[in-house]
């Protein structure tokens, strides 16, 4: 690394830049109008830019080895942009579930609305669609626990949903 203020002297050869400033000076702008490109951001087209003139300068006293600064530098921002969104990748497969905040008089509202809902039916279709809906029967147990034949349990329930399709519950009971 150099000291603070030096200017680092590069010989003229193969049209190489002077100093760092000078590299600087002639390719900020179109790295910045390449990285505002690949990225759609100000910010981070800035950013990427920043650390991409950073890493020339750290290696500033090796720069005869490095056969294109300008390539260099262009190359070593675009990695950074393509590692960055790498990054936001992996970081959005990572992203933790926000937490519903389930208000507790929803649930007795929905009680409520489910019990004004059913007393609207008659008392076997109640049975019929608690048993198979709510409670996970098949029809064949369901009649076995109402004392009727599947079929009917099947029946009744059709009748209870098309009773609540008519009435408040909507075209989804």
């Amino acid at each position: 690394m150099q000291a603070k203020g030096e200017v680092v002297r590069l010989s003229e050869e193969g049209g190489r830049p002077r100093d760092f400033r000078a590299l600087f000076e002639d390719e900020h702008r179109r790295l910045y109008k390449t990285l505002y490109f690949v990225t759609g951001d100000r910010a981070e087209a800035a950013d990427l830019m920043q650390e991409a003139f950073l890493k020339l300068w750290e290696r500033w006293d090796r720069i005869d080895s490095i056969e294109d600064p300008s390539a260099y530098l262009f190359r070593v921002a675009l990695n950074g942009s393509k590692m960055r969104l790498r990054a936001a990748r992996r970081a959005g497969r990572r992203v933790a579930p926000i937490g519903v905040v389930r208000d507790p008089y929803d649930d007795v509202l929905i009680r409520e609305d489910v019990r004004r809902m059913l007393l609207t039916l008659t008392p076997r279709q109640r049975a019929a669609l608690v048993l198979l809906d709510l409670y996970g029967y098949g029809s064949e147990e369901a009649g076995r626990i109402m004392g009727i034949r599947p079929s009917t349990v099947r029946a009744l329930a059709a009748q209870g949903r098309a009773v609540l399709r008519s009435t408040e519950g909507g075209p989804h009971a």
